[in-house]
């Protein structure tokens, strides 16, 4: 069950409307970020989604890992936002292991992913963060507690984590941190990655989105892109162009307010359309949107951190390019990413003029007028 939602007023939260994020949009995050969805544990999230894209009038349908929001065109605008979130999960007598790497079965950190990297550095960042716990299929309450400590145990490589209050839980129990978002006057701030971009794509159908929306869990673990494909093999034309939409981490705000929006031409897995992606770019230069190219960034970036005798980056693995890796051809795209920093933690951080601008971007390519913007 979803705990209450933030209700903002625009007395409060005006200069976020002023930048072009609108009330509803902030409400509709507000509400996504306090219902649970840590790696794996799921179910009860997509209980929620589904009902706010009902609401909006979408046709939803829900397999094994994706939920699916369909308007009047399916096949006129495809997209796909991830609904996981990092988490803890119960794996035995008051022990708490790393939700991500549980159910992505991942047994070492070998530092060959981001994910892999960033875990070593916030191994103490969640020290004395609030959580609770929740049934995975309900969402129903199961007790809060705190964090005490964390550390990588030597012998199963994964992040082990010392809580207080949560004594009575059984193994396979999820643990969500607790969070709500908040608005600065230059950004939004909390767990962000993803529930902000999906966020967004239920707000779509407020605004009479007439396309297809992907829901997807488990992107975390490494795993969301193949309930997509299994979704394609079912259902898909013979021309399936995905726009995977989602949050890039850059290293601080000053970094993150360089571009509006990022942009990629490929991942570690594979190159992306580039038709498609160059006709986001036209589109961001169209309507005036400063962007980045995520892949160009990381690669000018390892140049100079090899120059300095540094170890150089991952060029990341997305669910994108994991979806064209195996897909062999039958289905390919681009993504479309909001910038931010303190990734991966409580705090990731979007500036408002990129979230603003992400949602114009996708208001263009599904052809709704600016005047259909509510709140």
């Amino acid at each position: 069950m979803a705990l209450p939602a933030e209700d903002f007023s625009l007395s409060t939260f005006g200069h976020a409307v002023a930048a072009g994020v609108p009330m509803h949009l902030l409400n509709i995050v507000s509400l996504l970020t306090r219902s649970p969805s840590v790696v794996g544990a799921e179910h009860s999230f997509f209980r929620v989604l589904q009902r706010e894209l009902e609401e909006r009038g979408a046709q939803v349908s829900w397999y094994e890992g994706v939920l699916v929001a369909h308007g009047a065109r399916p096949h006129s605008l495809m997209l796909s936002a991830h609904i996981d979130r990092h988490g803890l999960i119960c794996t035995g007598p008051n022990e708490f292991q790393y939700a991500a790497f549980v159910a992505g079965a991942r047994s070492d950190l070998l530092g060959n992913s981001v994910d892999e990297q960033l875990i070593r550095k916030v191994v103490n960042r969640y020290i004395d963060d609030k959580v609770y716990a929740y049934e995975p299929w309900s969402g129903v309450y199961r007790g809060s507690g705190k964090i005490k400590g964390s550390r990588v145990c030597e012998f199963r490589n994964n992040l082990i984590f010392e809580l207080e209050g949560l004594e009575h839980l059984v193994a396979g129990t999820p643990v969500a941190f607790l969070d709500n978002l908040k608005v600065t006057n230059e950004a939004l701030v909390g767990q962000l990655d993803n529930v902000l971009t999906a966020a967004v794509l239920v707000y779509l159908f407020e605004l009479g989105f007439e396309g297809t929306a992907f829901f997807t869990a488990q992107e975390e673990a490494g795993k969301s892109w193949r309930y997509l494909l299994e979704w394609f093999r079912r259902f898909g034309g013979s021309t399936n162009q995905l726009i995977v939409v989602d949050t890039s981490p850059f290293p601080d705000f000053a970094a993150t307010q360089k571009q509006q929006l990022v942009l990629r031409t490929k991942d570690a897995n594979a190159g992306f359309n580039g038709e498609l992606t160059a006709k986001l770019e036209d589109l961001c230069s169209r309507l005036g949107f400063s962007y980045q190219f995520k892949d160009r960034y990381v690669e000018n970036r390892n140049k100079e951190l090899i120059r300095r005798g540094e170890d150089p980056g991952s060029l990341g693995s997305t669910e994108m390019g994991r979806i064209i890796a195996a897909s062999k051809g039958l289905v390919d795209g681009t993504t479309l990413q909001i910038p931010t920093c303190g990734y991966h933690t409580l705090a990731e951080t979007a500036p408002l003029e990129s979230v603003a601008a992400f949602l114009q971007v996708l208001m263009d390519l599904a052809d709704i007028p600016n005047t259909s913007v509510t709140g």
